[in-house]
């Protein structure tokens, strides 16, 4: 077989194959038993008919459009890994040409296809990465614990108007023109949450029960999504949430420990580890946008559109052009990620060892609200394991990447994320053992008789 690749696009090339006859005779012969299996030929039983019978009551036409259809997808594949193509995409193949009779010449075909584009990255010893200390305040532990008070705080009614902070159950009604469009009676709204519609704090501050407001908000979801409409919100009832006492009897009610004093020690040393997984966040974050910033990433076009297609058909919203330029933006960035992303991990030959991906397959497991086992199941039944190996590939890269990078809180201080982001060390051992365990495995099987 012979091929050769040609760059149309940064993100799309034209692959050029040519197989000779003796290459598809295989996918010929298979053709022939096949269709010998599918014909009735008077005086040949079904499967015994011979390849001459079959060219003169099928054609020989048949014979070899089922063994290129067959075998394309094959050779496609060999000469896509020989000339070391990534592809993105689906193909857009056209057949040139095919053997005009059994015996005498060749298949040809070419293949366009998006592919994932060459791009330099910088050298990671450049890049400076600066996190914020994990240094603990006393302001720090109080938002802490007035956190927890609020877990253990009760609801009081207050004769007075409603306030930033406040619990204010309302009626609301939304009306476009003289239509009415949707109606709630009876919720409870915290002021402030900004969860709802936009402009219901301002116009519940101030009010006090039993009084009413109207004001113009942007409808949110429901078949008027985006639309303006009138308002009108009456407060039933305000409301305060009264918070216990910060003493020994609270640490008692609210945890394990005896005296506030052990329940705010443990409260700091929980900030302090927040503040420390933040850091290996940020870190990761930062490095990801210094990438991004450094190279220019070709996003092929084909294979957005793709998935925004396949994205808003699931949601049937095809014809949402709104939603469909978000949607758009959200796909870019993400094949961008994905492109730079697979790029680092080749540079840094990451490799993912079982333990990581089965890691990995448990806790998107529990994401899904599925067992391990019928998950993983899934995904393979799907062909997505290799989508998932890839997944992990990319995060780990940007582990690896990290360890290479020198990060420094705001104090200059050199900050250590070995716990998070682990070390080569810990890899190399991690791959002789599980090539370990593999070997033994091998070396227990039985031999074939």
């Amino acid at each position: 077989m012979k091929s050769a690749v040609e760059t149309l696009e940064p993100t799309k090339v034209k692959l050029t194959v040519e197989v000779d006859y003796d290459e598809l005779k295989p996918s010929i012969d298979h053709a022939y038993k096949h269709i010998a299996e599918q014909v009735n030929v008077p005086g040949f039983r079904k499967g015994k008919v011979p390849p001459r019978i079959i060219d003169q009551r099928v054609g020989w036409g048949a014979v070899v459009e089922h063994a290129v259809n067959e075998s394309l997808g094959g050779f496609y594949g060999q000469a896509a890994a020989e000339q070391k193509l990534r592809p993105l995409g689906q193909p857009s193949v056209e057949v040139t040409e095919i053997p005009a009779k059994a015996g005498e010449g060749q298949l040809a075909f070419t293949a366009e296809v998006e592919v994932r584009p060459e791009i330099e990255l910088p050298e990671l010893g450049g890049i400076d990465i600066a996190v914020e200390s994990t240094e603990v305040t006393d302001a720090d532990v109080a938002e802490r614990l007035d956190a927890l008070r609020e877990r253990f705080g009760t609801l009081v009614g207050v004769d007075r108007p409603a306030a930033d902070g406040d619990y204010v159950v309302i009626d609301l009604k939304a009306v476009i023109g003289d239509e009415e469009v949707d109606s709630v009676s009876g919720i409870s709204y915290q002021i402030g949450s900004g969860n709802m519609l936009d402009g219901l704090d301002e116009a519940l501050t101030g009010l006090s029960a039993e009084e009413t407001t109207t004001f113009k908000a942007t409808l949110a979801g429901g078949e008027h999504e985006g639309e303006e409409a009138d308002v009108t919100v009456t407060a039933t009832s305000v409301k305060q949430r009264d918070l216990p006492e910060a003493d020994d009897d609270f640490a008692q009610l609210a945890s394990e420990f005896d005296t506030l004093e052990e329940l705010t020690a443990d409260l700091r040393e929980q900030v302090a580890s927040i503040k420390k997984s933040n850091q290996a966040v940020t870190a990761r974050d930062t490095l990801l946008e210094k990438l991004l910033d450094a190279v220019e990433v070709p996003v092929p076009a084909g294979v957005v559109e793709a998935e925004v297609n396949r994205h808003l058909e699931s949601e049937d919203r095809l014809e949402d052009d709104e939603h469909r330029a978000q949607v758009t933006v959200d796909a870019t960035k993400a094949l961008k990620n994905q492109i730079l992303l697979d790029t680092l991990a080749e540079k840094l030959e990451v490799k993912v060892g079982q333990g990581e991906l089965v890691e990995f397959l448990v806790q998107s497991s529990r994401q899904y609200g599925m067992e391990p086992q019928q998950f993983i199941q899934t995904l393979d039944q799907g062909g997505q394991i290799p989508a998932m190996v890839g997944e992990v590939a990319r995060s780990k890269a940007l582990a690896v990447a990290l360890r290479k990078i020198e990060v420094k809180d705001g104090e200059g201080n050199v900050v250590d994320l070995s716990e998070f982001i682990g070390s080569d060390e810990a890899d190399t051992a991690a791959e002789a053992l599980e090539t370990a365990v593999a070997q033994a495995a091998e070396a227990e099987e039985p031999e074939q008789a």
